[in-house]
């Protein structure tokens, strides 16, 4: 076999990479100048509320800001740090002529984020907005949450923390409900809400309270079908309580019309039964 002696010869062809990085880059620049423009416009603190269990509600405003159910929003405070940007899921609804937050004080940055809003305490501390500190809020961002409004009958099932868009869920259902809203196609909700410990319950029951109350004064007292679902967290003197007020009309815990069941819920006979009941 003959060995070829001909040295091979290589060339090299035109630069494309570039090609594939220009377009992301020029985006990515256009989505950080677009961000740092809606970081800098002005955002008011127009109250703050002490909740139980270490939680605050910032209740703010800011021109042009526009959300939709269930979205969140990036916070950064000045005062405490310019680079943290911390994530917050939005609890008030559209309809609502300022939009909220509410903020478990269990970190660092969270704990002296209410004690520069004068909310470091369980007593009530109104400071004048004048005094509160200058925040920077970015978003608000993404949502799956809007479909609800496309059904007859809505599912929502929560964990923990993780009741938080569902606050502003039912907010926005409640108001449209109560104006008659034509494009609410919604005739049930059904909210499951499994909890570790009771002290999740104390802030989000509030809502429930008057969500209850008002669906029974205007008529729709079956509209809303929650269930909240105690998985561990109660101690011998809650279960003393439980068991002595189990005849009440109000719940031992939560204080609201419906019963807390305790242990996790048995989706096996949860399904079957919905479904039997919004039968076609």
């Amino acid at each position: 076999m003959k060995e070829c002696k001909t040295e091979p010869l290589f060339s090299g062809g035109e630069s494309t990479s570039w090609k594939w990085v220009i377009a992301p880059l020029i985006i990515y620049f256009i989505e950080r100048i677009v961000r740092f423009y809606r970081s800098i416009q002005t955002v008011t603190i127009t109250k703050v509320i002490v909740h139980p269990s270490q939680v605050i509600e910032l209740q703010m405003k800011k021109p042009g800001f526009a959300m939709l159910p269930g979205q969140y929003i990036f916070i950064k405070c000045p005062k405490l740090s310019n680079l943290q940007w911390h994530p917050f899921t939005l609890t008030s609804s559209p309809d609502e002529d300022f939009f909220s937050v509410h903020i478990r004080t269990v970190g660092d940055w969270t704990q002296a984020l209410a004690k520069a809003c004068g909310a470091n305490s369980e007593d009530e501390i109104y400071m004048m907005p004048s005094k509160l500190p200058k925040i920077a809020v970015d978003g608000p961002f993404g949502t799956a949450s809007i479909d609800i409004f496309k059904y007859q009958v809505g599912m929502c099932v929560a964990a923990g923390i993780g009741v938080t868009p569902f606050a502003s869920i039912l907010k926005s259902i409640w108001y449209r409900l109560l104006n008659n809203s034509e494009d609410l196609k919604l005739k049930k909700v059904y909210f499951f809400w499994i909890c570790p410990d009771t002290n999740a319950f104390e802030w989000f029951s509030e809502l429930l309270e008057r969500f209850e109350s008002d669906m029974i004064e205007k008529g729709h007292a079956g509209f809303l079908n929650y269930n909240i679902y105690l998985t561990r967290g109660w101690n011998s003197k809650q279960a003393k309580n439980i068991y002595l007020l189990e005849n009440e009309n109000t719940d031992a815990i939560t204080g609201l019309r419906q019963k807390t069941h305790y242990g996790r819920p048995k989706w096996t006979s949860i399904f079957p039964e919905i479904a039997n009941e919004n039968q076609g």
